[in-house]
């Protein structure tokens, strides 16, 4: 909806009117703006939006990947110099097991 600064407001009502008239006058009016679609506001949203809803979860369910510590730690266990402890590998397996299934 566009508003016009330089168009000037409506007239009001002529205060000699009753108010029956005024209130018959009011009731046609609202009833032949809505027969012809006036008075009422519409919009209409490209899909664009939705499409970036729909990935922003996609991306969301895929876990973080720290590059630099995954290649540090590829380095280490291509070298043979990676002995993870008992205790270690058995809070990794628990912390997995935890995570809820995508």
């Amino acid at each position: 909806m566009r508003i016009d600064p330089n168009q000037g407001g409506q007239p009001l009502a002529e205060s000699s009117r009753n108010s029956s008239q005024s209130t018959a006058n009011a009731e046609t009016a609202r009833a032949a703006a809505a027969s012809s679609g006036l008075g009422e506001d519409q919009a209409q949203l490209s899909g664009t939006h939705m499409q970036a809803q729909v990935l922003t979860v996609q991306a969301l369910q895929f876990p973080e990947i720290r590059q630099e510590k995954v290649n540090a730690l590829r380095q280490v266990v291509g070298s043979g110099s990676y002995h993870p402890g008992a205790n270690q590998v058995a809070d990794a397996i628990f912390a997995h097991l935890a995570q809820p299934a995508a």
